[in-house]
């Protein structure tokens, strides 16, 4: 089943190599859209595909890479609006 989940991150997950991270989880897994810096320190990231593959991704994002300690993360599921053809970092 296609969905799309909206995430948002804090901690330490800037200046850590999370969007880096994020990227190359999402592309192994197969997912479109994209991960971001926000100027509120959080990272958010936009993840369209198969549902399973989206909790995937959450799980590793929860954990972050070596560097990162994620504090909080929000997870708003939404009906995909495909509008993406690859994941990309967004700046």
């Amino acid at each position: 089943m296609q969905s799309r989940a909206e995430i948002i991150v804090n901690g330490l997950v800037q200046g850590v190599g999370f969007r880096y991270f994020v990227y190359r989880e999402a592309v192994e897994l197969g997912l479109t859209g994209y991960t971001k810096n926000l100027y509120t320190g959080e990272v958010q990231t936009i993840a369209e595909g198969e549902k399973a593959m989206i909790e995937e991704l959450i799980k590793k994002i929860r954990i972050g890479p070596s560097h990162a300690s994620v504090t909080n993360c929000w997870i708003d599921w939404k009906e995909p609006t495909n509008e993406f053809s690859s994941f990309e970092i967004s700046h």
